[in-house]
Parts: C-alpha cells; sequence; structure tokens
C-alpha cells in the first residue's frame, strides 16, 4: 500500500507503507502529519492510521525527501484547493461556446437545419395540440438521430483528449485558471477521461443534481468526479509543472516546507 502524507497544506509521496511506519517509530514524521492512501474517504493524521507505530523507539533510515530530490510522482501540491462550483460552471460556459461553431458546421452539412426547421413549422400547424407537438418532435429526433450522434462524439472526444493532455483542462477550464486531476493530483489517462464525460450523463438526468453536489461536497466534486474518480483544481497544470521543478532542485527537496 502506497502512503501521501500531507503537512502545511501541501502533499508528498506515495511512499511505501513500511517507511511510514518507520518514520514514524523514528520520530522522523509526527503523528499529527496527514495521511492518504487509496480507498481512505479523507485525509487522516498519522497517528489514527498507524496508532501502533508512535512512541517506539527504533532506528531508522532518513526518509528519501530528506537527502534527495522528490520523484516526479511525488510532486507537492495543495491538499485542498479545490475549483468551487460557479468557477466550473463558467467553464462549461465557456466551453459550449468553443463547441458551437463545430457543432453548427455537422447541423448543416448533415441537414439538420432543415430539420429544425421543419420541427418548427409543425409545432406551429400544430396548434397547440400536445399529441401533434410531440409527434412532430419524436419524427424530428428520429429523423436526426445520426446528426445528434456525431455531435455528441465530437463533445466527448473534445472534453476527453483535453482532460488527458498536458494541459489537464478543456480550453474553458483554462480560461478559468482550473484543472482536472486524479484523486492524488496527477494528471488523468485517456480511459478515465473517456469514463468521466458520459458519467455527466448521471449527473445531468437527477435534475442536474450531480452537477450542483460540486457546490456542496466536501472536495468539491460533483457525481461524475465521485465515479471517475477525479478531482478538480485550482490552477493550471503548466505552472504546477513549473512549481514542481523548483521542488525537486535539491535546495528544496526536504519534507519541511
Amino acid at each position: 500500500m502506497e502512503i501521501w502524507i500531507g503537512r502545511n497544506g501541501e502533499r508528498h509521496g506515495p511512499y511505501k507503507e513500511a517507511d511510514v511506519r518507520q518514520w514514524l517509530r523514528s520520530g522522523q514524521v509526527a503523528g499529527d502529519d496527514l495521511g492518504w492512501y487509496d480507498g481512505l474517504a479523507d485525509w487522516q493524521p498519522l497517528s489514527s492510521l498507524f496508532p501502533d507505530e508512535l512512541n517506539q523507539a527504533t532506528s531508522a533510515t532518513p526518509p528519501p525527501f530528506s537527502a534527495a530530490p522528490l520523484p516526479e510522482q511525488a510532486t507537492t501540491v495543495a491538499l485542498e484547493d479545490y475549483a468551487g462550483f460557479w468557477k466550473r460552471f463558467a467553464a462549461y460556459i465557456v466551453d459550449s461556446l468553443v463547441l458551437y461553431i463545430p457543432n453548427l458546421m455537422i447541423l448543416s452539412a448533415m441537414g439538420g437545419e432543415v430539420g429544425r426547421e421543419q420541427l418548427s413549422n409543425a409545432v406551429q400547424n400544430a396548434a397547440g395540440n400536445f399529441d401533434l407537438v410531440m409527434h412532430a418532435y419524436s419524427q424530428y429526433l428520429s429523423a436526426n438521430a445520426g446528426t445528434s450522434f456525431v455531435t455528441a462524439l465530437v463533445a466527448w472526444l473534445y472534453f476527453a483528449f483535453c482532460e488527458s493532455s498536458a494541459w489537464q483542462a478543456t480550453v474553458g477550464k483554462l480560461a478559468l485558471g482550473i484543472r482536472v486531476t486524479d484523486l492524488h493530483g496527477a494528471r488523468i489517462s485517456l480511459p478515465r477521461a473517456l469514463g468521466r464525460y458520459p458519467a455527466k450523463m448521471l449527473s445531468a438526468i437527477i435534475l442536474l443534481f450531480g452537477f450542483m453536489m460540486a457546490g456542496w461536497t466536501q472536495r468539491k466534486q460533483a457525481l461524475h468526479d465521485m465515479i471517475a474518480g477525479t478531482l478538480v483544481l485550482n490552477g493550471r497544470a503548466s505552472a504546477q509543472r513549473s512549481g514542481s521543478n523548483q521542488s525537486r532542485s535539491p535546495s528544496g527537496s526536504r519534507f519541511d516546507a
């Protein structure tokens, strides 16, 4: 099992459980330092995670972060710098505008605009008859199923490839200065990004309640974030890489930030 250690609002790791236990026994990490591992709901003091290791006198080799630069996967990030609901909502509006032009081109190429005009005429001719309106709408959906599929596919690939890229963000998220990460604050894989987008359908079908969860959950996660195991954090990925390069220099590699 790999353990992440949090101190002073920053995260370090992951480290082997045996090493963390050893550092606890030697006093090289404190019981009130925070710890987290995959499957744990939230950060907890190391004293709660490993109570049997405290105050046991034994010799131990110094932890690697006191003598050597942190490895790539041990980049220091803020533990609780979660992006809020309204910032995420604004990013989605920007992304909708970005996707508007290609969607318009797809609709035009596949006859979607003609179908919309026909639907509009059918609704007007229905003169408020609900059954006729629903029949016209059903015909429209059936005739334009291919168009809807292509536009949905474009949006799916746009979000998945952007959020799994080095940007870790769509154009909208870049504009708002936020990024998508895994639960450790690292870049997500393409398969995870591909799974995250369709999970948004679950957030939407329950009257958008799944999206609104980002406003009050502890880690500002929407329902699809919980399903995909992702976070949305403040800060662009490029800025985080720049900061991590500085933290890996010999003068900034200690675990005493």
